[in-house]
Formats: C-alpha cells, sequence, structure tokens
C-alpha cells in the first residue's frame, strides 16, 4: 500500500474533523499511464474518507499541462471539498483546462483581481457541487502576496470574512517571523480600486480601509477578498501558502450536511 492508503485507513481510528492533501504535483515526472492510474488510486483512496470529513486539497506549481487537466477533469475536483492555490497554479490551471483568461500567458504585476474572481466561479460552476452535478468542490482559498480571496458556493460554508482575514494575517506574521503584525514592517499594496469581473457586468469596488474585507456575490457563489500587509524585508517564506491555507481553513466553519 502506499502512503496515502495507509493514511486513509487510518482515519476511522483517528476521526479527524479535516484532512488536507496535497503532492499530486510530484507526479510530474511519472509516464502517462502511471499518472492517469495513479490519480485514479487517488480519487478511490478519497472516496474512502468517511462521509462528513471534509477534505482540503493544496495544489502546487507544476509545468505539466497535461497533469494538471487531468486533474481538474478526472475527477479529483469533484472529489475534494476545499481547494488552495495561488496565482501561478490557477492561471496553469486555467490555460491547462480552457478556462476563462486561458489566453493570458502571464500576470502582468499584480494579478487582476476581476480576472481571477472569473476563474474562480468557472471552477466552482464547472466543477464544484450544484444540483445536477456529484460534486464535494464548494470551497476555493486563492492567495497572492497583495491580495487573497475566499470563494464558496452558498450554504456549505460559514464565517468566511473571518477565515479570508485570518489567511491574510499569517501571511503578515510568518514572512516577517513576528507573534503579531508589525505595522513598521509591512506595507498595503493591494489594488485600491478594482472590477470583480469581466465575463459578466461586474462591480467596481474601492477599497475601504475601515472596513478591508470586500464581499461580493455572483450566482450562489460569495467571494470574500481581503489585502494583504506584506512583509517589507521576509524572513520565512517557505510554506507560507501552506500556513494560509490551514489558518483560513481553522477559522472556517463548515455546515453539517457534509
Amino acid at each position: 500500500m502506499n502512503m496515502l492508503e495507509v493514511f486513509v485507513s487510518s482515519l476511522e481510528e483517528f476521526q479527524p474533523d479535516l484532512v488536507v492533501l496535497s503532492g499530486l504535483h510530484m507526479m510530474e515526472g511519472q509516464s502517462k499511464e502511471l499518472q492517469r492510474k495513479r490519480l485514479l488510486e487517488v480519487v478511490t483512496a478519497i472516496s474512502d474518507i468517511p462521509t462528513g470529513i471534509p477534505v482540503h486539497l493544496e495544489l502546487a506549481s507544476m509545468t505539466n499541462r497535461e497533469l494538471m487537466s487531468s486533474i481538474v477533469h478526472q475527477q479529483v475536483f469533484p472529489a475534494v471539498t476545499s481547494l488552495g492555490l495561488n496565482e501561478q497554479e490557477l492561471l496553469f490551471l486555467t490555460q491547462s483546462a480552457s478556462g476563462p483568461h486561458s489566453s493570458v500567458s502571464s500576470w502582468n504585476g499584480v494579478p487582476d483581481v476581476g480576472m481571477v474572481s472569473d476563474i474562480l466561479f468557472w471552477i466552482l460552476k464547472e466543477h464544484g457541487r450544484s444540483k445536477g452535478r456529484a460534486s464535494d468542490l464548494t470551497r476555493i482559498h486563492f492567495h497572492t502576496l497583495v491580495y487573497h480571496i475566499l470563494a464558496t458556493v452558498d450554504g456549505y460554508w460559514a464565517n468566511q470574512l473571518a477565515a479570508v482575514a485570518a489567511g491574510a494575517r499569517v501571511a503578515g506574521t510568518q514572512a516577517c517571523a513576528t507573534e503579531t503584525i508589525d505595522a513598521s514592517r509591512v506595507s498595503l499594496r493591494a489594488p485600491q480600486m478594482f472590477m470583480t469581473s469581466y465575463s459578466e457586468a461586474g462591480s467596481r469596488i474601492v477599497l475601504n480601509p475601515n472596513e478591508p474585507v470586500v464581499e461580493w456575490h455572483r450566482e450562489g457563489i460569495s467571494f470574500h477578498f481581503t489585502p494583504v500587509l506584506v512583509c517589507k524585508d521576509p524572513i520565512r517564506t517557505v510554506g507560507l501558502g501552506d500556513a494560509i491555507s490551514a489558518e483560513g481553513l481553522f477559522y472556517s466553519e463548515v455546515h453539517p450536511h457534509y
């Protein structure tokens, strides 16, 4: 048995509140046939996780578009409850699966909020839970250097405002290696104004420092945006994405019908 299967077999005794998985990017060096076989084994293993335990998948940087497309389409996304990813992984995902803004070759500086929002919406609409689709995916936590967005399908999660804010806070404290945010060591670089979408008639948002977390809704999906206080001279950056997702999950509330 492989480690994932051993891990899943121990869950009944361990009885966790949440399962966090990562490492699919490590398949890149394998043959297509082995990748396909292993992805099917991963989906089978995830389906063996006891009902009611949310499963979060943290993506990592890849260069193999076919592998990323397989992760999207070979039932991996519908098998997990939540995704965590950064701007490189999000753009590569939409390029690999021919999603919105897939013609964009790279981000020009700070990722455009409206474009990011469109891609997150597409993932949840095309691969997330709905009345006509057997999918568990209802949550995506997107993180880039200067802002984060938490996108959730309505009716499945609560406390999103606190969750996305907590992820942004830990980004500043961990990078600066401080217990709390030190205002002298961080800076605000998030866009002060942005559009919420380009695929539809989006709203123009002007950031309010007194209420920094912005919320908007689109066809049954809620978006929570927060700026990040970016560490000017970072000390610890390894594992920062994992820390952001973990903190966001810690503050998230999943509704009991999971």
